[in-house]
């Protein structure tokens, strides 16, 4: 068993050590900047890889007192201009077994968020070795240094997609899920395994967390709302699949990084002593919005009709998702109130501010 800091038991020691893998990302960033501002230590670590435009991952640092230039050195240790002595930067493969293990031994971190993985249900099609190397492996590197540096909570990113081929509706985390149906949802469910191994044999918590289809400012490019937003302005149709019998948990980001926060920020005394060392958790709106709605709310806060391009299903994707975050309100009284509409519109309002698209 672990030796476990004091601060797990006592809510009133809240400043911590925390690593937060992906913190380019859209959700870690995000979160980095969360636990920051609520006066926590923080050590955020990504490879700013070309998945999508790395303009977008630097800018998302620049917020937090990153330049690029600071950035684009590998296992450099930088500083915050804005946070100073509560953030720095490490550019590091998850991979690279001996410079995390070398990060591990000079930090001496309370908690780890993971939130980096290789990202897209369709990418993994065309790239699979990819999923593999940051999302298996880049995990198994996580969890070893989390056990050999005694870090007290691993609370880690999984996603929505492990649902797969489910059809009861809402998804709760006591449903099967060994029907995934693409590669990017295998490894995740792979994370989920290596994370209840990892707990039953060394005894340390982990916390995995079932994102459902997060949106919002600085949000990925390759996801629908930042590929809806920038088709509409341009006066391109938009690929609407399906035919548009889609329904989503479309979850602002907001509340996806209340959710984290309070899991990373809480006692986790309790399990400790009841033994459940091992959670997994949805995290999600509580609710379905149908792909036509959420087109429409988009349309409305744009001012714009979108042209429409109807297409079959892709492969790798489902019809229908939505989160039973039932555990998560009883847990840590979590509960999700942004609107379809108002997180649409904040989004828009971001993507015209950083384009500078007048109206």
């Amino acid at each position: 068993m672990c030796t476990l800091h004091a601060s797990l038991y006592n809510t009133s020691n809240k400043f911590m050590k925390i690593l937060v893998t992906g913190a380019a990302g859209f959700i870690g960033f995000h979160t980095t900047k969360k636990l920051i501002e609520q006066g926590n230590e923080v050590i955020g670590l990504d490879n700013i890889n070309d998945y999508y435009n790395i303009g977008l991952k630097y800018g998302r640092l620049l917020e937090l007192g990153i330049s690029k230039e600071k950035a684009e050195k590998f296992d450099a240790l930088v500083g915050s201009k804005i946070y100073k002595g509560r953030f720095k930067f490490v550019r590091m493969n998850l991979e690279d077994r001996n410079a995390l293990t070398k990060l591990f031994n000079s930090q001496n971190f309370d908690v780890v968020c993971h939130l980096a993985a290789q990202a897209g249900v369709r990418y993994s099609l065309e790239n699979p070795e990819t999923y593999i190397d940051s999302n298996i492996v880049g995990f198994l590197n996580i969890l070893e240094c989390c056990r050999h540096y005694k870090v007290n909570h691993l609370v880690y990113a999984s996603s929505s997609s492990v649902y797969g081929l489910n059809k009861k509706i809402p998804f709760e985390t006591t449903d099967n899920v060994d029907h995934p149906i693409s590669l990017y949802a295998a490894t995740k469910k792979s994370n989920e395994l290596m994370a209840h191994t990892y707990s039953h044999l060394y005894g340390f918590p982990t916390t995995g967390l079932r994102f459902f289809t997060v949106y919002g400012p600085w949000g990925r490019p390759d996801m629908a709302m930042f590929l809806f937003t920038e088709a509409i302005l341009k006066g391109n149709p938009i690929k609407v699949f399906n035919h548009g019998k889609m329904e989503r948990d479309f979850t602002y980001i907001d509340d996806i990084v209340e959710g984290v926060y309070r899991i990373i920020e809480n006692s986790i005394g309790e399990r400790i002593a009841n033994n459940e060392l091992y959670k997994l958790y949805n995290i999600g709106n509580n609710q379905s919005v149908k792909l036509m709605d959420f087109i429409k709310a988009l349309e409305l806060s744009l001012g714009v009709t979108a042209k429409k391009e109807m297409l079959p299903m892709q492969a790798g994707d489902v019809t229908a998702t939505w989160a039973n975050v039932d555990d998560l309100i009883k847990d840590y009284d979590y509960r999700p109130n942004t609107s379809i509409q108002d997180g649409v519109q904040k989004f828009v309002d971001w993507f015209k501010k950083y384009y500078k698209i007048e109206d």
